[in-house]
């Protein structure tokens, strides 16, 4: 049965942009609660899309969101907190509660369908509190047992349009001519977030998803060092890239993490210590994941600046 009713938890930020618009484009009705209705600008415009302002961290409000729905899709996440033992307060939140809380809402609504979108890497003995606290919330969603169809997502790092990945570094290079970097050996396989908003589409439709975990990648490793080549290759032009030690790339988080909005935490680079790539096929279902080197350039290189006046020639007939 295809989902009239979805309600979206964490869908107003850049991969739930992406799902709601996948969604929406097959004629599902979307309801995607937000702190504040302004961060949602781009959903109001979709047809099928209801954005509400809610806090879904209280249960009361949690379970009228979720009454009457066909799934519930849950995405939240961050990528900073205080520190804690396993994983800090604000981990525990976001990454452990919520997800727990959703599970009773949706049991209680009798909502049949549950996808969570948890991390590649994920691991209750992983080296940081990101991990260990992403691997809670798995465990929390399993332990609706057969009463809920829930399944988990486990993108790698996701870039697209928009993204704080790429566009981060890009930002970065085109600042310095000497990059430090923690981390330049860890490898990734970064997923293109449209590649993770059709497998979002296929879960909700294919029955055999349910009870299921799922890693997503893309066609490639790189490491972290390659990726910022890459990067710098198609804006500002070829850095210097220097890989820093462990001791000194706590240290340079450490002083980020000063910043009100900081950039890098020690416990991301903790999370570095282990490699982000998939065991098996990078996505489920037969699906073809989208390479870099095909949908970057298109919204971070040169011809990307040129396109920004095709608009204009239009209207001058040129």
């Amino acid at each position: 049965m295809i989902p009239q009713r979805v309600v979206l938890i964490g869908g107003s930020g850049f991969i739930g942009s992406a799902i709601a618009n996948r969604l929406s484009a097959a004629g599902m009705s979307l309801l995607v609660p937000t702190r504040r209705r302004s961060r949602a600008g781009a959903l109001l415009l979709l047809p099928t899309v209801e954005v509400v302002e809610a806090d879904v961290h209280d249960p009361a409000t949690l379970a009228g969101l979720v009454d009457g729905a066909d799934a519930v899709i849950s995405m939240v996440g961050i990528l900073h907190s205080r520190p804690g033992t396993p994983y800090g307060p604000d981990f525990a939140r976001a990454h452990v509660e919520l997800p727990q809380k959703i599970v009773t809402a949706c049991r209680t609504a009798a909502v049949p369908r549950l996808v969570h979108i948890s991390a590649l890497g994920a691991s209750s003995d992983g080296p940081s509190e990101y991990q260990r606290s992403k691997a809670a919330g798995e465990t929390a969603i399993r332990a609706a047992g057969t009463d809920l169809a829930w399944t988990i997502l486990r993108p790698s790092v996701v870039f697209g349009r928009g993204d704080h990945f790429l566009n981060l570094f890009a930002g970065l290079v085109a600042r310095f001519p000497v990059l430090p970097l923690a981390g330049a050996g860890t490898r990734f396989q970064p997923v293109h977030v449209e590649d993770v908003a059709e497998v979002m589409y296929q879960c909700l439709l294919r029955p055999e998803a349910a009870g299921q975990t799922y890693e997503l990648a893309g066609p490639t490793v790189y490491t972290l060092r390659q990726l910022v080549d890459y990067v710098a290759a198609l804006t500002a032009g070829p850095r210097l890239v220097l890989p820093l030690p462990e001791g000194l790339a706590m240290l340079q988080a450490r002083l980020m993490e000063l910043a009100p909005q900081p950039l890098m935490s020690r416990d991301n680079v903790r999370s570095m210590k282990v490699d982000n790539v998939a065991h098996g096929a990078p996505l489920p279902f037969g699906l073809q994941p989208t390479a870099i080197e095909a949908a970057v350039p298109g919204w971070l290189g040169p011809q990307a600046a040129h396109a920004r006046y095709t608009p204009f020639r239009g209207h001058a007939r040129r």
